[in-house]
């Protein structure tokens, strides 16, 4: 296929890459002259990176170099053209113009796409005078190596364009997912559960920037916690993405932003690319600060409370026996003896709730975490109410372990729930909301995330690791507890509860019932 690209920086050199990389000719244009030149040398470049490192033959190298053709004119007259992906700048006036131009450069069977990651495909569309050309192709930074785009058909866009751009996808060795023309698409709407929710709890004071990041890493087993993401990517970039979904779907609740952000985007604290955001970088910057060490006494005996549910019941008897194998003397009976630590496993619920219900000492009653943790890590959860010596006494016998390592252990604040639960259903609910509008089937939602935010499941198939009954349960009952819409059940979550199926799940199509 001969394939052009406009637009050559940063995006449009890598597709140029992936593209010629995999056996398609390739034309770059740019209104820059020294743009295309710039950046036919950094393909180049990369090229001969992968044949140093092994990952590609000399051969191959040169025939995908020879693959690469700079225009001069990016509007330029190109009859064997099939493909043009458009990679300027995100602004709907820019696009309409190149788009201008090239439909009346190019012959009318060439197909357009359109790189956007925030504006309306459908909009785009509408300025060319055939809209049922073009279609949304959504790459991310870098190309080569973030296997994943997104095939967005536009309202008009004609049936058979998806397809044909899917087909071409995969047969360079990338994932396609087709997702509807609605804000932020699949991956930046996926996204949003997380990083909107670690907002909020620092909002509430749950819980410091380093202390969510460990837990979200260590506990969820995420690769790197919502607040050092937010640095990567930039946090102009992400406040950006937070405001034009949650307006573009007219202000719902669980994509609410948070008012921390605006402040620190106008005062520079961009993360990363400014050497100060949620972390400080540099060559002075000694990272985040390191947790205290452990001083109380770990051997004063536990108390654990029950709760009847399923959930912790099976947590409690697991967090005994460990802390019995550390040589932790616990506690079993009706109540805690004088001396004991009490310590409440909640599904959804708050300490705080708790202890008022169960009559338990509020000194010396904490709550701890109950999700099965990915790493070494426990959650400790203090109420206003816990004496700090108790506090400091519980972590030591919570970082206590059988094996040679011990546990690390977080002290948060008492929230309904706890950070990871809260952290956790907001992702599988904002995938579910994704799921239930049908913007994208639960599969595509699922590669998407996995591929491109690089979640150790997605979120459907993360949810359906607890099971959708679980689920409903923890999101019924931090609603109850907060009070916050945001926290409300998807009727995704709910009715697959109640059929009892998957939340990977389809289900029946209104379609396949008419005969």
């Amino acid at each position: 296929m001969r394939i052009r690209i406009v637009g050559a920086g940063a995006m449009g050199r890598g597709i140029a890459q992936w593209a010629a990389s995999a056996g398609h000719t390739v034309e770059l244009g740019d209104v820059r002259a020294e743009a295309v030149k710039d950046a036919v040398e950094f393909v180049v470049s990369m090229l001969d990176r992968a044949v140093a490192k092994g990952r590609m033959s000399a051969a191959d190298r040169d025939a995908s170099v020879a693959r690469l053709v700079p225009l001069e004119d990016p509007w330029a007259a190109g009859p064997d053209v099939e493909l043009v992906i458009e990679a300027v700048r995100e602004d709907l006036g820019t696009k309409a113009e190149v788009f201008g131009k090239l439909e009346r450069a190019l012959p009318s069977s060439a197909v357009f796409a359109t790189n956007t990651s925030s504006l309306s495909v459908t909009r785009i569309a509408a300025t060319l005078q055939d809209p049922s050309r073009l279609a949304g192709l959504h790459f991310f930074n870098p190309v080569p190596l973030m296997r994943i785009v997104e095939v967005v058909p536009g309202a008009a866009t004609r049936p058979e364009i998806p397809a044909a751009l899917t087909e071409l996808v995969e047969g360079c060795g990338h994932k396609a997912v087709t997702v509807a023309d609605t804000p932020g698409f699949l991956v930046n709407h996926a996204g949003r559960g997380l990083v909107t929710e670690a907002l909020a709890l620092l909002e509430e004071s749950v819980a410091g920037p380093a202390d969510i990041d460990r837990i979200a890493r260590d506990v969820l087993g995420l690769r790197m916690g919502p607040f050092e993401l937010m640095d990567l990517t930039g946090l102009d970039v992400t406040a950006a993405v937070i405001d034009s979904i949650w307006q573009g779907f007219r202000y719902e609740d669980r994509l609410r932003p948070s008012y921390l952000t605006p402040n620190r985007v106008v005062a520079g604290l961009h993360g990363r690319k400014t050497g100060q955001g949620w972390y400080a970088y540099g060559e002075d910057a000694g990272g985040p600060a390191p947790e205290p060490a452990v001083t109380g006494d770990g051997d004063r005996p536990v108390f654990l409370a029950q709760s009847g549910s399923v959930e912790t019941t099976s947590y409690v008897d697991a967090l005994a026996g460990a802390l019995e194998a550390a040589g932790v003397r616990v506690e079993r009976g009706a109540g805690p003896s004088p001396e004991a630590l009490v310590l409440v496993p909640g599904w959804g619920t708050t300490v705080s709730a708790a202890i008022r219900a169960g009559g338990l000492p509020p000194e010396r009653t904490m709550g701890v975490e109950v999700l099965p943790a990915a790493g070494r890590r426990r959650v400790l959860a203090v109420t206003a109410a816990t004496g700090p010596a108790a506090a400091r006494d519980a972590r030591a016998v919570l970082a206590r372990a059988a094996a040679d390592e011990p546990h690390a252990v977080t002290v948060v604040r008492d929230t309904a729930g706890s950070v990871a639960q809260r952290l956790l259903s907001s992702v599988v609910a904002v995938g579910a909301s994704i799921a239930e509008r049908s913007l994208a089937s639960p599969a595509d939602i699922d590669l998407a995330v996995t591929t491109g935010l690089g979640y150790p499941a997605g979120p459907l198939a993360w949810g359906e690791r607890i099971g959708a009954r679980r689920l409903l349960e923890l999101q019924r009952a931090l609603h109850a507890a907060t009070g916050d819409p945001r926290h409300r059940p998807t009727r995704w979550v709910t009715e697959r509860a109640d059929l009892g199926l998957a939340l990977t799940e389809a289900g029946t199509p209104v379609g396949d019932c008419w005969g």
